[in-house]
């Protein structure tokens, strides 16, 4: 084996698991070949399920993407379920090297009282059904009540509550799936209520999000002024800014649109309200503490209930355990140093999966290069074996007996091609598939 390029595999097609596969192809100091696996048909993960419809811009990142998938040396295997179809102790005996990518697939929710009923849905959930993942794409999404409650201080929340509020005319342009283009159409929300437990100087969105939402069309953006009033300006720019947004909406006059997103700050739901399905939800204002250097938000008795009959929880991400790999339960990661999977030699991870649901798309840039550069120490230092029994092409047959429809990269394409021949003649960039066995009908159709 001497002289072969290091074999790595590649669990996920996200940001993280094409920045692993770019880092890979792009040193020739240990050259390296990449084998990427995804349990879909389809590559890029979030940032085609996760990305809202109306900012195509982030969604351009796939056009360079698209250049690591066609570069020599690698491969892509969609529709692969790792974990259980191929198991990673298969990864570790085919491969020099495995580096899991898999994201946090997990949504949180608040875990208070009545967030099981009917009309709960995690912002993971909820993202992707208004995105197409096939994974949600049969949700069960009810928007004939008249206010529904973002959880969240985040850009998901932002996003989900720009989603429920904006017209769907302007839509109607994006790609985001039919199925909840006709939900939007009908739905009778008037009042979206954005709820966050902490102050606006510890809100985790963007400016630019934030911005966003004064800018949709008949929409109001309510503030309390009062919410407002802080000890301290802000020394951080981003904060300072979204202070002074926070503040430029609080003065604005009601323009009496038609719907209201209503961003309300030190608010904590405490129980969540109804029969067979959400009616009301019981929050509490909150206070400011101080422990071991952190800063908690403590529910006070101050408390009200608000009528509502849709409520996102957008708190967080989780990751899911694979089998045989070590697992933090409190941190929801695969255990790790500088990406080296702890307790696994050959193994190695990347991502949110690595570092905790953090960041923008371009931190994963910097966390995927950290553990490219431990993978290829470690490469060079001995620590990886040439020992694969199988060449790269019988690794392609075993998978293909295992799975049946194995979709190759050109497969993909094939997808590409006809979700945007479908849209345009809508005026949209795409019409995509939401279900896996038409996306294959698309492949097998294409290579008859």
């Amino acid at each position: 084996m001497i002289g072969q390029p290091l074999r790595v595999a590649v669990v996920g097609s996200g940001p993280s698991g094409f920045y692993v596969a770019e880092n890979l192809l792009n040193q020739d100091q240990t050259p390296a070949t990449v084998d990427m696996f995804d349990w879909l048909p389809t590559p890029f993960g979030l940032i085609r399920a996760g990305v809202a419809p109306d900012h195509p811009n982030i969604k351009a990142i796939t056009r360079a993407f698209d250049k690591t998938a066609h570069r020599r040396g690698f491969r892509f295997f969609g529709n692969v379920e790792i974990g259980n179809t191929i198991t990673c102790a298969e990864l570790a005996e085919w491969y020099d090297a495995t580096v899991y990518c898999v994201g946090a697939d997990r949504g949180r929710r608040n875990g208070v009282p009545g967030d099981g009923l009917t009309g709960n849905h995690s912002a993971t959930d909820f993202v992707g059904w208004y995105n197409g993942h096939p994974r949600h794409a049969d949700l069960s999404v009810d928007l004939s009540c008249e206010r529904a409650v973002v959880i969240g201080n985040g850009n998901v929340a932002l996003d989900v509550a720009r989603m429920l509020a904006k017209r769907v005319d302007d839509l109607a342009t994006t790609d985001m799936a039919n199925h909840a283009l006709e939900a939007l159409a009908h739905s009778n929300i008037r009042d979206v209520f954005v709820l966050g437990r902490r102050g606006p100087l510890q809100a985790a969105f963007t400016n630019a999000e934030l911005v966003e939402l004064g800018e949709l069309d008949d929409v109001d953006v309510v503030v309390d002024p009062l919410d407002l009033n802080v000890d301290d300006e802000p020394q951080d720019a981003t904060t300072r800014r979204n202070l002074e947004t926070l503040r430029s909406f609080a003065r604005r006059p009601m323009s009496h649109a038609t719907r209201r997103i209503v961003l309300r700050f030190n608010t904590a739901t405490t129980r969540v309200h109804g029969q067979n399905r959400v009616e009301s939800i019981d929050v509490a204002r909150t206070q400011a503490v101080q422990d071991a250097g952190r800063i908690l938000a403590q529910p006070t008795s101050e408390t009200e209930s608000l009528d509502a009959g849709l409520v996102v929880h957008a708190v967080g991400y989780a990751g899911t355990p694979l089998p045989t790999l070590p697992f933090d339960d409190t941190r929801c990661i695969i255990p790790n140093e500088f990406g080296r999977v702890t307790g696994v030699d050959g193994s190695y991870v990347a991502g949110w999966i690595k570092r905790g649901p953090t960041g923008v798309i371009g931190t994963n840039r910097l966390c995927a290069k950290e553990t490219v550069e431990a993978l290829l120490s470690d490469a060079r230092s001995g620590l990886l074996s040439h020992n694969s029994t199988l060449t790269p092409d019988e690794v392609a047959r075993i998978v293909a007996q295992r799975v049946g429809d194995v979709i190759d990269y050109q497969g993909w394409a094939a997808i590409d091609a006809r979700e945007c021949a479908r849209g345009e003649g809508a005026g949209r960039p795409r019409v995509k598939f939401t279900r896996v066995r038409n996306m294959l009908d698309v492949v097998k159709a294409e290579s008859a």
